[in-house]
């Protein structure tokens, strides 16, 4: 039986780089049931002080982004007073830094957040990759930073989706021996093409799944063994026809995935701007 341990993480701004490593942090022990209490826009001491009581309270361990050197000697304080394991993510860094640079840091909150150029590009790539999603625009083929090839169920949508927010713009297309590929594609250069793939025995179960999400039946020509290898076998002469890069994205996080996307698109000299 998993043991519960509840994690508050505490931002004076949206709060998200806290949460994303807070969960890095403790998906490294399964053993416990982690409940993650999620506290953005901390603004004054006494929100901050009504949260550390709570804290305190469920007996809970507090990581915060906090940057108001205020703020943080209260939580420091507070913790310290009342036995509270705590940990800063941010001023370490930030105070590190400023020593190698012999600055003070400006202790302004959210500015990862600003609306600047790169936030409108973030935007206008999103915009792009949802209207260029499975195949729907051929043309933005040619338009596009990254195009990504697979059969189904290699995860081309949600790649595509994850890679927009790191402002690229992402056209995906499906392919397999009975669709017709545009002669877009051809055109397209061949430095900004990946193609995903998949292993077979994961193929077939997700497809099964699919189906029976659908109240389908599971054992149709989607999910036969044959069916799928004749894919993956023309998927792969196209890959080659193509000469692009080849990803299996079976025992990959989306994360993972597109890491490895970002890093063959930096090794072809790919530049935003």
């Amino acid at each position: 039986m998993s043991r519960k341990l509840s994690v508050f993480v505490l931002s004076d701004s949206a709060g998200e780089t806290a949460v994303r490593v807070a969960k890095a942090a403790f998906a490294q022990f399964p053993m416990f049931d982690t409940v993650y209490t999620k506290y953005p826009f901390v603004k004054n001491d006494n929100h901050l002080k009504e949260i550390l009581s709570m804290a305190n309270d469920a007996n809970a361990i507090i990581l915060h982004t906090i940057v108001s050197k205020e703020l943080c000697d209260i939580i420091n304080s507070y913790c310290q007073n009342n036995g509270i394991t705590y940990y800063d993510i941010l001023n370490p860094i930030i105070g590190t830094f400023g020593q190698i640079v012999n600055e003070e840091p400006i202790r302004k909150k959210g500015l990862i957040h600003n609306l600047d150029d790169e936030y409108f590009d973030m935007i206008s790539a999103m915009e792009f990759t949802v209207s260029n999603d499975d195949g729907r625009n051929p043309k933005g083929l040619l338009e596009a930073d990254l195009v990504l090839l697979g059969i189904s169920r290699t995860s081309k949508t949600p790649l595509s989706l994850y890679l927009a927010n790191r402002n690229i713009r992402v056209a995906n297309l499906p392919i397999g021996p009975k669709t017709q590929l545009p002669d877009e594609l051809w055109q397209v250069d061949k430095t900004k093409i990946v193609g995903l793939t998949n292993d077979m025995n994961v193929l077939m179960k997700i497809r099964r799944q699919r189906m029976i999400a659908y109240g389908l039946d599971p054992d149709t020509t989607y999910s036969d063994e044959n069916e799928i290898q004749k894919e993956l076998d023309y998927s792969n002469d196209i890959y080659k026809k193509l000469g692009c890069p080849v990803i299996n994205t079976a025992d990959r996080s989306i994360e993972e995935t597109a890491a490895l996307i970002m890093e063959n698109l930096q090794i072809n000299g790919y530049k935003k701007g």
